[in-house]
């Protein structure tokens, strides 16, 4: 691959995931202080996440994959999401908020998977290569958060009271311009499937996969999947309203904190994998998830902020522990055949159905623990994800069968 070739590649995930957390992390605290929406309204907008990646495997597979270049339909949606960012931006009013966010989500989710096919197009050496450019996804994503806490100081407690938060929408549909025209220069990714071939519905959302849910052990991870994407939709959509009540100062910088320890663990993941094997590993990060959530429910903004920082730092172990641990697995587990319907139906199954659930439990609970206008009980709302991680664990520890599996650097 060609040094030109993986600038541009690096280039196309840096703001790929610029985007994405430069409004994702604090829509929960411009929903409920610029638009006074309701736990159930900011959850109803989280969702729409789950509903891009839903509908995501028919644009992809019924659109990008037969008919257009991928950098191509890249730099279309990107467009289409600038202008709906723009709309966003000036809303007032949750009814008109919702109807942008949700065409920007459908518009955003298959963007995540037609990245990758533009940088595994362009690739001999996927395994090798694709942590290199996929790193700079990450480090974009922190510094949206860094942007938005030191140089605009959006998330100030002053500036959001004063409906600065806004900003960051108008920031994210810059980016998202700037990607859409400069994803037209990007090597050309054509179609993989000829326009005359018969693409059904099991090959688009990976159907054919349902065959490993026979395997026990592949069942009681699938289940566990799902429902450990309850407690992750807590995360995402409560983090920035929790720290912005407890009036914590650059609190998007604080979040992005997460994103760096994934880096860090990410690291660290072949050492575990190695020498505790798969379950083990899985274990780790489902005990994570727990204890952050303990973490966030007994810590506070004065003496005991060390603990909400904590919790926010042990993301790495949370999500790569066991949704990356997971991704191995079941790569591990599906034959060439179903390789990809594999991974599609996982990600269908967490990101969409898994996480649609969680938005709207994490919506329910925070309106059932709301104490006035603005202020609500943290420790009850904490608490019950804890429990639920807590739960989820006990379950996979004693159903799940040990088994070795292999990890391919």
């Amino acid at each position: 691959m060609k040094s030109i070739t993986s600038t541009k590649l690096s280039i196309m995930m840096f703001l790929e995931f610029f985007i994405w957390g430069g409004w994702f992390v604090t829509m929960g605290s411009f929903l409920g202080n610029n638009l006074s929406a309701s736990g159930a309204e900011t959850a109803m907008a989280y969702s729409t996440q789950s509903w891009g990646a839903i509908i995501a495997p028919f644009i992809i597979g019924l659109i990008a994959d037969r008919f257009f270049n991928a950098e191509k339909i890249l730099g279309i949606l990107h467009i289409a999401g600038a202008i709906l960012m723009y709309l966003m931006s000036q809303t007032t009013d949750f009814s008109v908020f919702y109807p942008y966010v949700l065409g920007y989500m459908i518009a955003y989710m298959p963007t995540l998977a037609l990245v990758n096919s533009v940088a595994f197009n362009q690739m001999n050496d996927p395994a090798k290569q694709f942590p290199h450019v996929r790193v700079w996804g990450t480090i974009g994503w922190i510094l949206a958060g860094l942007v938005i806490s030191f140089v605009f100081k959006w998330d100030s407690i002053e500036n959001i009271a004063n409906g600065m938060l806004s900003n960051t929408f108008l920031m994210v549909a810059i980016a998202s311009a700037v990607l859409g025209v400069f994803s037209f220069t990007l090597p050309k990714t054509p179609p993989s499937i000829s326009k005359d071939d018969k693409v059904g519905l099991s090959d688009i959302l990976g159907l054919d996969a349902l065959k490993l849910l026979k395997d026990t052990n592949f069942l009681v991870f699938f289940m566990s999947s799902v429902l450990i994407c309850i407690p992750l939709a807590f995360y995402y959509q409560n983090i920035s309203p929790f720290l912005t009540e407890f009036k914590v100062e650059n609190s998007t910088a604080w979040a992005s904190l997460g994103q760096m320890s994934e880096v860090l663990f990410m690291l660290l993941l072949p050492f575990f994998f190695k020498k505790y094997g798969f379950k083990k590993t899985i274990l780790f990060g489902m005990l994570a998830w727990g204890i952050r959530y303990l973490l966030f429910a007994y810590g506070n903004a004065g003496e005991l902020f060390f603990m909400i920082v904590l919790g926010i730092a042990l993301h790495g172990i949370c999500y790569d522990f066991f949704f990356v641990s997971g991704q191995i697995y079941t790569d591990s587990k599906a034959g060439e055949k179903v390789k990809s319907a594999a991974q599609g139906l996982i990600t269908l199954a967490t990101y969409g159905v898994g996480m649609l659930v969680g938005f709207w439990v994490a919506g329910q609970i925070v309106d059932k623990n709301l104490i006035s206008e603005g202020l609500h009980s943290w420790k009850d709302i904490w608490v019950f994800p804890a429990i639920f991680a807590g739960a989820v664990m006990l379950l996979f520890a004693f159903l799940f069968k040990n088994e070795k599996i292999e990890y391919k650097d």
